[in-house]
């Protein structure tokens, strides 16, 4: 592991590289009982190598994923934690990859520019995020799925994160509604709690009130809301938004909440419309709930397509 049989004897070496996949600290080396000189002695044998003034791997060979890993994270003070896509990564969750290392330090730590590692400062280092994983500060799934959202440009994509991190059962809604409760003022912070709502099953009542106000707002019917239907089967159903257009014909809306994105409601729902279709004297649109937020003036140009005008 080390290059050298005597240092291979230094009593916590070998169990501290195997922890650490070979890479410590000039610090950590030093409490071993070794000294500079040895240590600058044994860079420049090329059996080991300085990756970065402080951090040295003992070996000269490449760096698997889980050592830079630990270059990241040994090469600024703590408290730090692999958070946000590369946390998430950690955790579990696919699907969602992301060039990069991310660490999360607190505001105002000094920190080097390693190549592929991004660095977020957060202004709540909160110690009681972080957990270990293969002994590696990592932050919690909700922390790194909220800090994850809360640093995209795009809203639908901070949606569909938090949308994925509860299908793919890595956290709970709660968890999440909990950690939302923490952060303070991040970007999204609003749509994000309203999104948590829609996976914790209120998503009906809060999609019918962001289509409501989306036709008040832009002089659009409002439309009957959970008409109750008989579907083929004799079930009782209940349709979200209805409106009788000028022709005769019925323009039925489903707002569909993130829940309606897991594979097995899915199904459900296509078996659904197709038990409540009664011919071609109905339209039927499915929108999802979040659209109504991020992208009303679609939502709205969808609607007056189909309401024509007013």
């Amino acid at each position: 592991m080390t290059g050298s049989r005597n240092f291979e004897r230094t009593p916590g070496l070998v169990q501290l590289a195997r922890r650490q996949h070979a890479v410590v600290t000039r610090g950590q080396l030093a409490g071993l009982g070794i000294s500079a000189r040895h240590v600058s002695h044994q860079l420049a044998a090329l059996r080991w190598r300085a990756v970065t003034s402080d951090v040295v791997v003992l070996h000269n060979g490449p760096l698997p994923r889980d050592a830079e890993l630990w270059v990241a994270v040994l090469d600024v003070e703590p408290p730090v934690a692999l958070g946000s896509w590369t946390g998430l990564h950690r955790h579990g969750l696919r699907g969602w990859d992301r060039d990069g290392v991310h660490i999360v330090v607190p505001r105002g730590a000094k920190t080097r520019r390693l190549p592929g590692v991004v660095v977020h400062e957060s202004r709540r280092p909160a110690p009681e995020d972080i957990v270990r994983l293969a002994r590696l500060p990592v932050h919690t799934v909700q922390r790194c799925a909220i800090d994850a959202a809360a640093w995209q440009d795009s809203p639908r994509t901070a949606v569909g994160l938090l949308a994925a991190v509860v299908q793919q059962r890595m956290a709970s809604p709660e968890q999440l509604w909990d950690q939302l409760e923490r952060v303070g003022k991040v970007r999204f912070r609003d749509l994000m709690r309203r999104s948590v709502a829609d996976i914790r099953g209120g998503s009906d009542a809060l999609s019918e009130i962001d289509l409501v106000r989306l036709c008040r707002r832009h002089g659009l019917p409002e439309p009957k809301q959970q008409e109750r239907r008989v579907d083929s089967r004799g079930r009782t159903r209940f349709l979200d938004a209805v409106w009788i257009l000028d022709d005769g014909r019925r323009l039925l809306v489903e707002i569909d909440g993130i829940g309606h994105m897991e594979v097995a409601r899915w199904y459900d729902d296509l078996l659904r419309d197709a038990e409540l279709t009664t011919g071609d004297r109905e339209i039927r649109l499915r929108l999802p709930a979040a659209a109504a937020r991020t992208e009303p003036d679609r939502v709205v140009a969808i609607l007056k397509r189909h309401l024509g005008p007013h």
